[in-house]
């Protein structure tokens, strides 16, 4: 399970680049423009997305769950003033964080104790957490592919299927630079 889980956060962390990407490609303002969504903003729901897997890392490393939220949310203004380019760089920088840790982490399935202050106590690995971070990532990229055809703009295909293609032609470029 940890290689796959390892694969699959490298897909999230494609898939969250890819769609920035694609928010570069519209007008500036489409960013930050109000529209009727599960967030009222492209802006606010990738904040969202950068604050869920920042609170994850620190409750991986060891913080507690309540403490790591509340550290977060108190950024959450300042990350919404951000441009989209300035965000980029706190997700490259939290991708950092748990490659960081998955690789001083020989066994993604250890157990940790996470005391969730809006549920209750229960043990969970870190294949589990990983798993909640991507797919709560997917939900919101979704979201923000509404948000984009909303405003009469296409989205990009974010799918693990294209992933899946993206990465077997970065390694055949690899490979061809090799030979």
């Amino acid at each position: 399970m940890s290689n796959h889980v390892i694969t699959m956060y490298d897909y999230h962390v494609w898939a969250n680049q890819t769609l920035i990407n694609r928010l570069k490609e519209v007008p500036r303002e489409l960013y930050t423009q109000e529209m009727k969504s599960v967030f009222p903003t492209i802006a606010k729901t990738l904040v969202h997305v950068y604050l869920v897997d920042s609170t994850w890392i620190e409750i991986m490393k060891g913080a507690e769950m309540k403490d790591a939220m509340a550290a977060n949310l108190s950024q959450m203004e300042q990350l919404e003033a951000k441009t989209l380019e300035e965000l980029e760089v706190f997700f490259h920088e939290v991708a950092q964080k748990y490659r960081g840790f998955i690789s001083a982490h020989d066994d993604l399935d250890q157990t940790i104790v996470l005391d969730n202050p809006y549920t209750r106590v229960r043990e969970t690995s870190y294949t589990e957490i990983l798993m909640n971070i991507i797919t709560h990532a997917t939900y919101h990229r979704g979201n923000i592919s509404a948000m984009l055809r909303q405003a009469d703009y296409a989205s990009t295909m974010t799918d693990y299927a294209l992933y899946w293609y993206e990465k077997n032609k970065d390694l055949a470029t690899a490979e061809n630079r090799c030979e």
